[in-house]
């Protein structure tokens, strides 16, 4: 089940952004949603496109908050369809990767996983237990600056959401991956990721 927590003020006594017009409590909204992904996802590759909109710092967009202020990553994922791609690669204010546009995003290059600096991205609830599950089978992982070169020459990469767990990317910006399809150290921490979680739900 996916269940998504929805916050805001609350209802307005004018179409306005001050705070102050706010005329009744809290309006939560509770979304749950029962879904099963493809179990093809784990396999299928995906093709990412470098979209021209950038994460944010946090004097602009803080992109640590999980708010209802979306309009980059809209605009990213509009961009990314109008390219023929599944999802938008997006980049940070230095040019370095920071993440797509609705998961987030992992290379691995000889041996080695990265990801970005998670400076400009959300701390991801998957993206945290796939470096944790990295560390505690000695896979050396690390969360780094690292720019579009060294994705396109990459082993292997892939996406972490909590929907989907890890998705391999085949191309990105029509440059292949790898082999293109789905590598083994992927292959190697999808089964990891689900050996956690069948750990924590057999009680």
């Amino acid at each position: 089940v996916h269940i998504r927590l929805m916050v805001t003020r609350g209802l307005r006594s004018t179409p306005y952004q001050d705070p102050r017009v706010i005329i009744t409590p809290a309006t939560i909204v509770i979304a749950p949603e029962f879904k099963q992904a493809d179990p093809k996802t784990a396999e299928n590759t995906l093709s990412l496109y470098t979209v021209s909109v950038r994460r944010g710092r946090p004097d602009v967009q803080d992109p640590s908050l999980n708010t209802h202020s979306k309009l980059n990553c809209i605009t990213a994922c509009v961009q990314s369809i109008n390219a023929g791609a599944d999802e938008g690669l997006m980049l940070d204010p230095q040019g370095f990767v920071a993440t797509c546009n609705s998961t987030h995003f992992f290379i691995v290059r000889a041996g080695e996983v990265w990801t970005s600096s998670g400076d400009y991205c959300l701390d991801g609830i998957t993206r945290g237990k796939i470096i944790e599950i990295c560390k505690a089978n000695d896979i050396p992982v690390f969360e780094k600056n690292f720019p579009l070169a060294k994705v396109y020459s990459a082993d292997e990469s892939f996406t972490t959401g909590t929907f989907a767990g890890l998705a391999p990317v085949g191309s990105v910006d029509g440059r292949t991956i790898g082999s293109g399809k789905r590598g083994a150290m992927t292959k190697r921490l999808q089964g990891l990721y689900l050996d956690l979680i069948k750990s924590g739900t057999d009680r």
